[in-house]
């Protein structure tokens, strides 16, 4: 079972929000959030890495998880990369660990 602490080593604060770090996993047989990969959060997507289809749909995938919306997600590194540093604006890092942690949760 994932525990907070695990999940706490890939977000971290930062100005106006918080920063997630994630592994990409595109061409997937389903968009989920699976686990930890490497002190990231791992998150599989249907999508192909063509044109920056994955990277949208990991942004999706992301707001929909932490309840936020899709506008207040930005790419800081990472933008063709499988390694992605993502700004959540305007939420606080322990809120996104809570978060994840029940969305981790429910999908065990």
């Amino acid at each position: 079972m994932m525990q907070r602490e695990q999940i706490s080593a890939a977000v971290r604060d930062a100005a106006d929000g918080c920063l997630l770090l994630v592994h990409v996993q595109p061409k997937a047989r389903r968009n989920q959030l699976c686990g930890m990969h490497a002190g990231r959060l791992k998150v599989a997507v249907t999508e192909p890495p063509d044109k920056g289809k994955a990277t949208a749909a990991v942004l999706a995938l992301v707001a929909t998880a932490l309840h936020v919306p899709l506008s207040r997600l930005t790419v800081l590194r990472g933008e063709i990369s499988r390694r992605k540093d993502i700004h959540v604006q305007g939420i606080a890092a322990v809120v996104v660990v809570e978060r994840l942690f029940q969305e981790l949760s429910d999908t065990d």
